[in-house]
């Protein structure tokens, strides 16, 4: 019963908070596209460093090995998207390369794919992590008593969707389609459930690792917002414009303080 609880509570967690996102996102929001980025960047940065990073440090453990892991995390997350980015400019060359061979015209977009995967696999690496690290608490929680397992499941609900409509804006801005957007992200949030299935059978051993999941997953988000976002919004812009930018970033950093604190942190 207990177990079934926990397969329950992180399934809504994680996969129902994603499909709300995407209906505020694609629905409610959807006019304000050009908006989004800026919102993505101040969500994904809120709920790095007023969300897991504290978590993490009121762990106890010492702020030596969580600075080294969130370092670590950064390189990694940079290694990855570089890994991406050479990956898909080989095989755009090579496609470019075969039409040149077979006498075709030139290439009409040139450009047109060449940052398409940028922040993608980061942040749903990333994501997947923390989702991981959700479905731990989550089964510990319910574990601990059934009603403040679902209390938990709601607070991870509650917190995951401003998140969600960053990650959202992140795929959607590369390549991705909405539906690819929302199953790629969908997918990473039922790592919740595994995560609590895990957690299930070694809360114990795993409640150690917890600090270390949620700074890994932090410093996917904030390498996504610093090294993909930010940078996308460092143009020259009316005076009008910047004000929209920094609006919307303000909107993303204070959808997750009011969600978080909503929710009372309980998870």
């Amino acid at each position: 019963m207990t177990l079934l609880a926990i397969l329950v509570g992180t399934l809504v967690a994680g996969i129902g908070s994603v499909w709300v996102a995407a209906w505020l996102s694609f629905g409610v929001l959807s006019r304000y596209t050009q908006h989004m980025l800026s919102l993505a960047a101040g969500a994904l940065m809120a709920t790095s460093f007023l969300h897991l990073l504290p978590e993490a440090f009121e762990s106890g453990v010492g702020p030596h090995e969580l600075f080294l892991t969130f370092l670590v995390g950064l390189v990694f997350f940079f290694l990855l998207d570089k890994a991406e980015l050479w990956h898909h400019g080989h095989e755009h060359g090579h496609d470019h390369d075969q039409k040149e061979g077979s006498h075709a015209h030139v290439h009409p977009h040139p450009h047109a794919h060449s940052d398409a995967p940028r922040g993608q696999w980061a942040v749903l690496a990333g994501d997947s992590v923390h989702c991981f690290g959700d479905g731990i608490l989550i089964a510990s929680a319910f574990m601990a008593d059934m009603h403040l397992g679902m209390i938990a499941a709601l607070a991870v609900w509650a917190h995951e969707i401003p998140h969600h409509m960053g990650d959202l804006a992140v795929l959607r801005q590369g390549s991705s389609s909405r539906r690819a957007a929302i199953v790629k992200v969908s997918m990473a949030g039922a790592i919740t459930a595994l995560g609590g299935a895990v957690g299930y059978v070694l809360v114990d051993a795993l409640r150690e690792w917890l600090p270390f999941f949620l700074v890994i997953a932090s410093s996917s988000f904030v390498y996504v917002a610093l090294a993909d976002l930010i940078p996308q919004l460092q143009k020259r812009l009316s005076a009008r414009e910047t004000a929209a930018q920094i609006l919307w970033l303000a909107v993303g950093i204070g959808m997750v303080v009011i969600v978080s604190a909503l929710a009372g942190h309980q998870h």
